[in-house]
């Protein structure tokens, strides 16, 4: 990989975290560390026993305590789960600082975004803490104009899928 490079892996198709873990494995594979922060995921991989076995190269996190779809949460409920995301964003800035990893992923942060859980300027403060030897990718379905511009690369990834090709 590029040092320092910040990717945005968005668009309303499936396969924004697969290709994100992709790129983990692969710096992995290369002897590099990476940090994975999920965020919006109800269960998420954080209990993949799978990526457990990739310890310590490749580190999955999930702040959230709930395992039901955000939108689904009691107004109070969300408010204990913003509590945990922020934590989440914590770390994501201690990664970064501290240069932790040659790879962090904060898989599903622009969702946080588009939903109004964190703006921006937080996002952006965030990643200005990134040294030169630290790649991000976000992933999320939808991207702001502000952050697109902070990327060194967006991948729209589409999924079309033909009533004859459908798996069942």
């Amino acid at each position: 990989m590029e040092n320092g490079i910040i990717r945005i892996y968005t668009g309303p198709g499936r396969g924004k975290s697969p290709a994100a873990l992709g790129r983990a494995i692969q710096t992995a594979c290369r002897g590099g560390r990476v940090v994975v922060i999920q965020f919006l995921k109800n269960k998420g991989l954080s209990d993949s026993e799978f990526l457990r076995r990739l310890e310590p190269e490749i580190k999955v996190f999930r702040f959230e305590k709930s395992d039901a779809a955000f939108d689904s949460l009691t107004p109070e409920e969300q408010e204990d789960e913003i509590i945990n995301i922020r934590n989440g964003m914590g770390y994501a800035r201690k990664v970064l600082k501290t240069g932790e990893c040659e790879l962090l992923i904060l898989d599903e942060v622009l969702g946080l975004v588009d939903n109004g859980i964190i703006t921006v300027e937080e996002l952006e403060d965030v990643l200005s803490t990134k040294g030169d030897n630290t790649d991000v990718i976000m992933t999320g379905n939808k991207v702001s104009e502000k952050l697109y511009a902070l990327a060194d690369e967006v991948t729209l990834i589409s999924t079309d899928i033909q009533d004859n090709n459908r798996r069942k």
